[in-house]
């Protein structure tokens, strides 16, 4: 059976694959054939006429919802515009002609770039109104190899980032609002300085998550450090003030006009000062503990994020929309409790691409109810609650996550009937009391259903359990590995594994080859034990 990091490293797996095979999506096959950037201006100029001439008219956007459907995709027509369609005869020209070029590598027929694709055009809208010095840039892969392969485009969807020519890893989210955030970062606006009043007012009509510092003057050590982090942080909008009552706008609970930091987060915990010392790195840590919501949904999109937050304690709560619109409440208060110190992640439990991998490390797989774990992936454990999910329960259970008491939580069948059993079926609450505790040696056949040579050894174990059915001394026993776990079997990872625990010592049990005869398998027991009321048969 792998271990307990094994597992959930095969799980992390799992979701790095939902992640990339998302379910279908229609396919995204661009008409912009122009090769050249000549030509993008005068379209949009275009679009600009029309919007001047509809606002001259009198025109306004019709609250029905066909022509809301029908202005959408207006907007998103003209965002597509504005993305140059890469090609093998202008993709060099492009990226050594201008100082900053995102690009993103695509196929038609993948449906990861499909569901990007819009999000990368709404981007380079925002980006053009903003005035980013940034051009975005997009390249069928698939279609013209030879200029992806100049790129270092080898999946999709591929960001790439060029900065005078050098390209760079995309590290950032995949909404239009986190391109839109992680390129300005990395093409010289790293902070937003706020200056006004009025200016504040229209940053949180936009912005609900972000950090802001209050800075006396913009130098010194402190500020350079504020802005290094903000340098370095991927995800988070870092805004600026040098006025107090601007940071009162941003940030209501400020108690103090000398040099501040706080976070700010559109959820019950809405405020969060930072204590510590303004050097890059504490802050950094400060966001990495504190920028997730209190109770974070689970994504297909942040399941990486949430899988290496440095929150190592993390407490899954598998439930539908409905039955979380009720543990909502009362988890944010435990939440509250806890900040920090235990990460509260919601799945929704239908998901299966999401929930399914967790479950069935808990042999919870088919579970249509609420089911309540944690994972220490410090530790490599698991726990389960298993009580009713009560706020007074989940706080118990996690008080006692947090102090350490808790007992891990193992897989396991129910316990089966073994009477007149010639192999007895051991499961995960049976391994105790049946191989451990029991007065007689075992030779214990452990297995997987989807091993291909563990039929072989199976009959094996039948006939050798018939042939010693006479002992007093010696018992046969089996265990799915795949659906039952226990501490003393977590370095067992090859299958089929025979293990032999003899009576006088159950610590240590005796390997025996699964590569043996079952004459050779007899001779070995033989030489390990001594078998009482049994004699060795020729037929074997």
């Amino acid at each position: 059976m792998p271990s307990g990091f094994t597992s959930f490293s095969l799980t992390l797996l799992l979701l790095l694959l939902t992640f990339i095979l998302v379910s279908n999506t229609s396919e995204v096959v661009s008409d912009n054939n122009d090769d050249d950037l000549e030509g993008i201006d005068e379209l949009l100029a275009v679009d600009t006429e029309l919007e001047n001439e509809s606002k001259n008219n009198g025109g306004s956007i019709s609250s029905s919802s066909s022509d809301a459907k029908l202005s959408e995709a207006e907007v998103l027509t003209k965002a597509q515009r504005i993305v140059i369609e890469l090609n093998n005869d202008n993709t060099e020209r492009v990226i050594n002609g201008n100082e900053f070029v995102l690009v993103l590598g695509y196929a038609p027929w993948c449906a990861r770039s499909a569901e990007l694709m819009p999000h990368f055009a709404e981007a380079a809208s925002l980006l053009r109104e903003l005035g980013a010095p940034l051009l975005l840039a997009k390249i069928d892969a698939d279609r013209f190899s030879k200029s992806a392969s100049f790129l270092g485009i080898k999946g999709f969807p591929t960001l790439l980032l060029y900065v005078n020519g050098t390209s760079q890893q995309y590290s950032g989210g995949f909404t239009a609002d986190e391109i839109v955030l992680w390129s300005r970062k990395k093409t010289g606006t790293p902070v937003i300085q706020i200056s006004s009043v009025t200016e504040a007012e229209e940053f949180l009509k936009k912005y609900h998550t972000f950090v802001i510092g209050l800075f006396e003057k913009f130098e010194g050590p402190e500020y350079e450090e504020f802005v290094r982090a903000a340098k370095s942080d991927n995800e988070t909008q870092f805004v600026e003030t040098s006025k107090f009552e601007v940071a009162q706008v941003l940030y209501p609970d400020i108690k103090t006009a000398d040099c501040f930091l706080g976070i700010v987060k559109s959820e019950p915990e809405r405020y969060t000062a930072y204590d510590g010392a303004f050097t890059t790195n504490e802050i950094l840590e400060f966001l990495d503990y504190n920028k997730f919501p209190l109770v974070t949904k689970m994504t297909e999109t942040n399941s990486i994020k949430v899988y290496s937050s440095p929150v190592k304690l993390q407490v899954f709560v598998f439930a539908d929309a409905g039955e979380l619109k009720n543990l909502l409440d009362p988890l944010q208060k435990v939440a509250k409790t806890f900040k920090s110190k235990i990460m509260f992640i919601h799945v929704d439990i239908k998901d299966e691409n999401l929930a399914k991998p967790f479950l069935t490390l808990l042999g919870l797989e088919e579970s249509k109810n609420t089911v309540v774990a944690a994972f220490d992936n410090e530790m490599s454990s698991k726990y389960l609650l298993e009580s009713k999910p009560t706020q007074s329960n989940i706080e118990e259970f996690c008080n006692k996550l947090l102090q350490g008491s808790l007992s891990p939580y193992f897989k396991s069948q129910p316990i089966p009937d073994n009477t007149d059993a010639s192999v007895r079926v051991i499961v995960g609450k049976t391994f105790e009391n049946a191989i451990l505790s029991s007065k007689e040696s075992v030779l214990l056949e452990v297995f997987a259903p989807w091993c291909i040579t563990c039929e072989t050894i199976s009959k094996h174990v039948e006939k050798l359990a018939k042939h010693y059915k006479g002992s007093s001394n010696l018992i046969f026993a089996r265990i799915d590995a795949s659906v039952n776990e226990h501490p003393k079997l977590q370095d067992v990872n090859d299958y089929p594994t025979l293990l032999l625990y003899r009576a006088t010592d159950k610590t240590k049990p005796i390997k025996l080859s699964t590569k043996s005869s079952l004459k050779e398998l007899a001779k070995s027991i033989n030489e390990h034990l001594k078998v009482q009321n049994q004699v060795i048969k020729d037929e074997l």
